[in-house]
Protein backbone atom coordinates (compact mmCIF):
# COMPACT_ATOMS: atom_id res chain seq x y z
CA UNK A 1 0.00 0.00 0.00
CA UNK A 2 1.46 3.27 -0.98
CA UNK A 3 1.49 6.89 1.27
CA UNK A 4 -1.18 8.50 -0.80
CA UNK A 5 -3.39 5.38 -0.41
CA UNK A 6 -2.82 5.53 3.49
CA UNK A 7 -3.26 8.90 3.55
CA UNK A 8 -6.56 9.14 1.83
CA UNK A 9 -7.47 6.06 3.93
CA UNK A 10 -6.73 8.04 7.04
CA UNK A 11 -8.33 11.36 5.94
CA UNK A 12 -11.54 9.77 4.51
CA UNK A 13 -13.87 12.39 3.17
CA UNK A 14 -11.12 15.26 4.27
CA UNK A 15 -8.41 13.83 1.71
CA UNK A 16 -7.75 16.15 -1.22
CA UNK A 17 -9.45 19.37 0.39
CA UNK A 18 -7.59 22.33 1.33
CA UNK A 19 -6.69 22.94 5.25
CA UNK A 20 -8.28 25.85 7.14
CA UNK A 21 -6.45 28.65 7.07
CA UNK A 22 -5.67 31.66 8.87
CA UNK A 23 -5.89 33.65 5.94
CA UNK A 24 -7.46 33.03 2.30
CA UNK A 25 -5.41 33.09 -0.74
CA UNK A 26 -7.16 36.52 -1.68
CA UNK A 27 -6.36 37.87 1.23
CA UNK A 28 -2.78 37.08 1.15
CA UNK A 29 -2.07 38.52 -2.38
CA UNK A 30 -4.11 41.58 -1.09
CA UNK A 31 -1.67 41.97 2.29
CA UNK A 32 1.23 41.27 -0.34
CA UNK A 33 0.07 44.08 -2.57
CA UNK A 34 -0.32 46.91 0.17
CA UNK A 35 2.93 46.03 1.96
CA UNK A 36 4.75 46.49 -1.44
CA UNK A 37 3.16 49.77 -1.77
CA UNK A 38 3.75 50.59 1.57
CA UNK A 39 7.24 49.56 0.87
CA UNK A 40 8.10 51.81 -2.13
CA UNK A 41 6.15 54.82 -0.52
CA UNK A 42 8.83 54.05 2.63
CA UNK A 43 11.59 54.45 0.03
CA UNK A 44 10.63 57.34 -2.28
CA UNK A 45 10.15 59.25 1.80
CA UNK A 46 14.21 58.11 2.58
CA UNK A 47 14.84 60.01 -0.94
CA UNK A 48 12.96 62.87 -0.63
CA UNK A 49 14.37 62.90 3.70
CA UNK A 50 17.94 62.40 2.58
CA UNK A 51 17.56 65.00 -0.33
CA UNK A 52 16.05 67.80 2.33
CA UNK A 53 19.12 66.86 4.57
CA UNK A 54 21.81 66.91 1.99
CA UNK A 55 20.78 69.31 -0.33
CA UNK A 56 17.21 71.16 0.34
CA UNK A 57 18.31 72.34 4.09
CA UNK A 58 21.70 74.06 3.68
CA UNK A 59 20.69 75.66 -0.17
CA UNK A 60 18.13 77.70 1.68
CA UNK A 61 20.40 78.04 4.98
CA UNK A 62 18.22 76.34 7.38
CA UNK A 63 21.44 74.25 8.66
CA UNK A 64 24.85 73.95 7.62
CA UNK A 65 26.28 70.39 7.04
CA UNK A 66 29.30 69.34 9.75
CA UNK A 67 32.66 69.19 7.89
CA UNK A 68 34.78 66.18 9.05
Amino acid sequence: MGEAKRRKDTLGENYGKEKSRWFQKEQLVLLQTWLTRGTWVGIGLLVVIWLTVRFIGPSFGWWQLAAN
